[in-house]
């Protein structure tokens, strides 16, 4: 089985046989992570370029390094020094990358619908890597390899998603991913973060965030996104850490052997606490290992595949 296209845009438009072609492949790709010498030939020759308009830590760096232990060439286009400045469009900043020979762009955007626009003008694959409140497809991919590493299988999971729904692309690709492989999913937040028709999705919405987490097997908690405080959408930081923010004490309501999950980067003492972001069962750090390991599967299933 291959990708149905040569784009990775989101899990929406993914079947299940796709997502599980992504984890499968991930699990050999981990093993390369294991090794002394990371370094596998099987993208020599090929050249990936990130093109990044917000600000990443661990997509960006971890893109590059599923690129580099495959052997293929990168190079990184930071916006804040580019062409970008002089007001090169979007369209032409893309071209120009592939008139010089890129096989992949990874992009992140702070526009919606910005990846589809450039995988329409692009004969070279395109790799949302977060384009602003829609998806973020490989964190979504990274989540449900986490998940599965650890629980054994996605179907009939319990999964609470927590924080900014309405402004969270990870909480799009998650609830698409995981209800394609038969999770049954919470998501929970102040009503003034929640999409008002989110449900239709097949998702259960709450707005008490221990009656989410009663019985939840995987709690995935969202970055709170500080600049929508200046909006009004919620009193202050430390309203929103007494009522939402994930505790030990709070994750009582949940499964024994529950999972701890973030995307990523954590605001402590907001909407997780240190105690529990540091505990036994948190897999933050799992998740950015995992993160590098899924990324190297897609570049193999998008510029390698059965050839490689």
């Amino acid at each position: 089985m291959r990708l149905a296209h040569k784009d990775i845009l989101g899990l929406e438009e993914m079947t299940a046989g796709e997502i599980l072609l992504i984890l499968d492949t991930a699990d050999s790709m981990k093993e390369i992570l294991t090794r002394t010498i990371k370094k596998v030939p099987t993208l020599r020759g090929r050249s990936i370029c990130t093109l990044f308009y917000e600000a990443s830590t661990r997509t960006r760096t971890s893109f590059e390094l599923a690129a580099k232990y495959m052997s293929a060439d990168t190079v990184s286009v930071a916006t804040s020094t580019s062409s970008v400045q002089k007001g090169e469009t979007l369209k032409d900043t893309a071209m120009n990358i592939e008139a010089m020979g890129i096989d992949v762009v990874v992009m992140r955007h702070p526009v919606s619908g910005s990846c589809h626009f450039l995988s329409r003008i692009l004969k070279a694959s395109v790799i949302n890597a977060g384009d602003g409140m829609h998806e973020h497809p490989t964190q979504g991919l990274l989540d449900l390899f986490t998940m599965r590493e650890k629980k054994g299988q996605i179907q009939d999971l319990e999964v609470a998603i927590v924080g900014d729904i309405y402004h969270s692309r990870v909480a799009r690709s998650n609830i698409w991913g995981l209800t394609k492989l038969g999770a049954r999913v919470r998501v929970c937040g102040p009503q003034t973060l929640m999409p008002p028709d989110i449900e239709k999705l097949g998702v259960k919405a709450y707005t008490d965030l221990d009656r989410a987490l009663d019985g939840a097997d995987v709690v995935n908690v969202l970055r709170l996104q500080r600049e929508r405080q200046e909006k009004g959408l919620f009193p202050s930081a430390r309203e929103y850490a007494m009522l939402f923010g994930v505790t030990p004490q709070r994750l009582k309501a949940a499964k024994q052997d529950v999972l701890l999950m973030h995307p990523g980067p954590m605001n402590r003492g907001v909407e997780i606490s240190s105690a529990a972001a540091d505990a036994q069962n948190s897999v933050i750090l799992e998740q950015v290992t995992n993160g590098v390991a899924v990324r190297m599967a897609i570049l193999y299933l998008l510029l390698g595949g059965a050839d490689a």
